[in-house]
């Protein structure tokens, strides 16, 4: 009898006889892509180009029923499964290599109660969906800040953005998640059912099995605010840091402020005498109102002569699109993360000197604010925690495929994260570990919820079937 050979959940391969597979295919509503299939390519095709992984079988699941068909059927084969959304995840967790990727990107649909303001979002839905279909009601809830990221992804690893500040994590929104667990069950999970499995999905990431639908608190944002980017030459770096770490001291939790090194990129905003040279920019956002936004962001508007200032009146959803040029689907990447409780004179001075001599085009380094509303919660008030953060300091290289700078520039990244590390909380971003991290780097992700989470995994996946994550293993 004929066979198919697909990657086991240990490793090994398994061997499919081909009626059985044809069973459960033809069971299913949605597709099923192999390599050879038309559409396969764009499926397997992830933000992060560096990654190369190739599923042996694609399920394009179109309803609940193909999710739970493809769990089942993974389980009971032991097969590798993994869980793709948006696929912008920076490690490339979307994909399995020679196992089942579930594809869930055919999940979409926003509904929003404006009344109860409750959203209710498909799994496949982005970020841009959401503020979309929220922002026609002038509501909101916290995401991200790349418009292509998908919900799934950025809820589960705990999400934060630029209204952090004012309401927290994205888990804090979080009110109820629709979940198909390893024994092939469809479950709510809120703070009144399934509360351990609840606890766990805010920030414990895709461990717990297949969400299918969230349920987000919205609140009154925009749809007009304040926002922008200012940049300057990097001779300017003394007095921006200074600017930026007293105003961060003071802002309101309205504003949200976000500094960057790198060299200046060619885009038309900045003189194209700039191109290439050292420059130091602030992202802002400002939620309030117009009147205090203008008081608050002036000593930042003081500063020299900047190369470029962007701050103006404008919708919320184009500043949640600002980032999404600089992030082009098919580069490849590499981050590394810590949080950090401020910004101290070792920590700036140590930041600003791994800027000395780069020549790197589109390296950077990036302190995004976060403290306001997540610090008022307690540590284990969702699997998240790192409540202490005041600031995500985030290193970041990016460079073309095939580069012949591509080793140099994951130096950069190491060299710079191995620099700042010893000014950490001890916590870092789970979303933001890249391929090579392991074990250790998500413990200290969860740190003294952790074995808590381990505790719920052996409850609703002793056997571990989903492990292409930021694993915790039960």
């Amino acid at each position: 009898m004929e066979a198919l050979s697909l990657s086991g959940i240990d490793g090994e391969p398994r061997s499919i006889p081909t009626d059985a597979f044809s069973t459960f295919s033809s069971d299913l509503a949605g597709s099923v892509l192999r390599p050879d299939d038309a559409g396969y390519a764009e499926a397997i095709a992830l933000w992060n180009g560096m990654i190369t992984k190739r599923p042996a079988v694609v399920v394009r699941a179109s309803g609940t029923d193909d999710v739970i068909r493809t769990v089942n059927f993974a389980r009971d084969n032991g097969i590798e499964l993994s869980i793709k959304g948006a696929g912008h995840n920076i490690a490339g967790l979307a994909l399995t290599d020679g196992g089942i990727t579930l594809d869930m990107s055919g999940f979409k649909g926003v509904d929003v109660d404006v009344e109860g303001r409750r959203a209710r979002v498909a799994a496949g839905s982005t970020l841009g969906d959401v503020d979309s279909a929220t922002q026609a009601h002038g509501l909101a809830t916290t995401l991200g800040f790349v418009s292509a990221t998908g919900v799934s992804g950025l809820t589960l690893g705990g999400g934060f953005g630029y209204l952090t500040r004012r309401f927290g994590w994205t888990i804090d929104d979080l009110e109820e998640v629709e979940i198909v667990t390893a024994d092939g069950t469809l479950r709510r999970a809120s703070a009144t059912e399934n509360e351990d499995l609840f606890w766990a999905l805010r920030g414990g990431g895709g461990n717990f099995g297949v969400a299918t639908q969230f349920t987000y608190r919205l609140h009154e944002v925009g749809p007009q605010i304040t926002a922008g980017i200012i940049a300057w030459p990097a001779s300017e770096a003394d007095a921006v840091t200074d600017a930026f770490r007293s105003t961060t001291d003071s802002a309101p939790r309205e504003l949200t402020l976000v500094m960057v090194r790198r060299n200046a990129p060619p885009a038309p905003w900045l003189p194209e005498s700039a191109h290439g040279t050292p420059i130091i920019m602030v992202l802002a956002c400002h939620s309030g109102e117009a009147a205090d936004a203008e008081r608050d962001l002036a000593p930042l508007r003081s500063i020299g002569t900047p190369l470029a200032d962007l701050i103006q009146a404008k919708n919320y959803t184009d500043q949640q699109m600002l980032l999404d040029a600089t992030q082009p689907r098919g580069m490849h990447y590499y981050w590394k993360s810590e949080f950090v409780p401020g910004l101290s004179d070792d920590l700036l001075a140590t930041y600003h000197a791994q800027f000395e001599g780069l020549k790197a085009p589109a390296n950077q380094a990036v302190l995004f604010h976060v403290a306001g509303a997540l610090n008022e919660r307690a540590e284990d008030d969702g699997a998240m925690g790192n409540r202490e953060a005041g600031f995500a300091c985030v290193v970041q290289a990016m460079w073309v495929p095939d580069a012949p700078t591509a080793e140099s520039n994951r130096d950069w990244v190491r060299n710079a994260w191995t620099a700042l590390k010893p000014f950490s909380t001890g916590g870092n971003y789970v979303n933001f570990q890249t391929a090579d991290e392991g074990d250790e780097r998500t413990e200290e992700s969860y740190r003294s919820n952790y074995a808590r989470l381990q505790q719920v995994k052996a409850k609703y996946d002793p056997t571990n079937l989903f492990r292409v994550n930021r694993n915790i293993r039960p």
